[in-house]
């Protein structure tokens, strides 16, 4: 009786990983979370996945095109709902602007709302973002996964304080990015300055004290600043549409093409 061939399969022992595209992309969130791109090996990925180290190839193409794709999974879902909240903030307060304090919430909310899930692949993705975002080498991520959103942030913060210039809240903006990604990435240096006072960890403490310092920051500054732009025209009879985002060279690029072998 001949025996048939056994089928090959990437997972190298055990039970196969219900999706190991998926599998591959957790274990490496975390791994570059815990130590950077160039501390993790694509070997020391799939080896915590437990499949072949072809599968890295099969699935992105390489450890570059990997981060991307980790990057990309979570970003989609926390922008698209930002984006939602901005809108509805906006609608709320129609015909009169809306507040600083409702668009900061629709930024922050579903960062914070994510991160008390208690989900430990949040937690991993804040933690790489912060990263990320000081980094000159990898800014081309934050462009082309956060940019977009930012622009239309900043434009409704615009209606919101039509005497603030755009100069003036980007550079808001970027205090206030930074301020987010240092506080979500947990990484206990609050509590170790503060002699445990603090805790990162206590979301709903985190989340007043951030809205609070920074509604009074963008409001202070807008009493200040000189304005650059026309403000915004008054009179229709629904919220105009934010404008769309022009996307940058970064943006427009196609995703390279995976290479299957």
């Amino acid at each position: 009786m001949a025996v048939g061939r056994k089928k090959k399969s990437g997972a190298r022992s055990g039970k196969a990983p219900r999706d190991t595209r998926e599998h591959l992309l957790d274990h490496a969130e975390a791994l570059f979370a815990q130590r950077g791109f160039y501390g993790v090996s694509v070997r020391d990925i799939t080896q915590a996945a437990g499949v072949d180290v072809s599968m890295i190839n099969y699935h992105f193409g390489s450890k570059q095109e990997l981060i991307a794709a980790v990057f990309d999974r979570r970003a989609q879902s926390v922008n698209a709902d930002r984006l939602e909240q901005l809108e509805e903030a906006r609608r709320r307060f129609w015909p009169l602007p809306p507040t600083p304090e409702a668009l900061l919430e629709a930024y922050v909310t579903p960062l914070t709302r994510r991160l008390k899930e208690n989900n430990p692949g949040w937690r991993h993705y804040f933690a790489l973002v912060a990263e990320v975002n000081n980094s000159p080498e990898w800014s081309s991520l934050m462009t082309q996964h956060f940019d977009p959103f930012i622009r239309q942030f900043v434009a409704a913060m615009q209606e919101a304080l039509p005497g603030c210039s755009a100069r003036d809240l980007h550079w808001a903006n970027h205090f206030f990015s930074g301020a987010i990604t240092l506080s979500l990435a947990q990484t206990g240096r609050v509590e170790r300055l503060s002699e445990g006072q603090c805790d990162s960890t206590q979301i709903d403490e985190l989340y007043e004290r951030l809205l609070t310092l920074f509604s009074a920051g963008f409001r202070a500054l807008a009493a200040t600043s000189s304005p650059t732009a026309e403000p915004t025209p008054a009179g229709p009879q629904r919220p105009p549409r934010l404008p769309r985002a022009t996307p940058t060279p970064a943006e427009a690029k196609p995703a390279p093409k995976k290479t299957r072998r």
